[in-house]
């Protein structure tokens, strides 16, 4: 825990050498979460399969400077620039062979309508962001994304991300977002997707 008067962790660009420390942040971060644990229910199927997940999500970001970390890796966001995508067939491919045969269809028709909602026109997505359990109450999820979402207005371009876990929807509501819908198929969560209109710079 950080004393009380101590300055804040200071928001730092992940590279690629560092990928894999990042990935195990949003491991530790996501082991509640409803969505991911739906897909592996099974401990050992969660640590095996996620950080593969977590891969295919936001790899892209490390070699572009859009991948984040604060208090040495206690809290971590993989955004996307403008036009560059998850690598969704990975991500299909991976669900496809770990995911258990009773949720596949869900599981298919859940990232099929994911990306529907996703938005059309240039922006930027969030499809990874966590804090270490051990740290949470910090603040860092707050650190992180002020500092991305002061690039998305320097650039007036909205922000997007799919909310897996209902526990999270005010934090991302206090940061600008706005839900556009529910996604909810068989068996599965509820996943949100929301949207952030870029705010003019004062």
């Amino acid at each position: 825990m950080q004393p009380a008067n101590s300055p804040a962790p200071s928001v730092r660009c992940i590279d690629e050498a560092s990928a894999d420390v990042a990935y195990a942040a949003v491991v530790l971060a996501f082991s509640t979460d409803p969505a991911t644990r739906w897909t592996w229910p099974r401990a050992d199927d969660f640590l095996r399969n996620m950080p593969q997940a977590a891969r295919a999500f936001s790899s892209k970001g490390f070699a572009l400077g859009t991948a984040y970390e604060v208090g040495g890796f206690a809290g971590v966001a993989l955004w996307l620039p403008p036009g560059v995508p998850a690598d969704e067939e990975a991500l299909a491919s991976l669900m496809d062979r770990t995911a258990h045969p009773d949720i596949k269809q869900d599981l298919a028709l859940v990232l099929e309508r994911m990306s529907g909602f996703h938005p059309r026109e240039p922006h930027w997505y969030l499809p990874l962001i966590g804090v270490d359990p051990a740290r949470q109450g910090e603040r860092l999820g707050n650190q992180l994304m002020a500092h991305a979402l002061a690039r998305c207005d320097a650039d007036g371009l909205p922000a997007y991300l799919e909310s897996s876990n209902p526990r999270n929807i005010p934090f991302y509501e206090r940061q600008g977002f706005d839900a556009l819908g529910k996604i909810q198929v068989g068996s599965s969560p509820t996943i949100v997707p929301m949207l952030r209109k870029p705010r003019a710079r004062a």
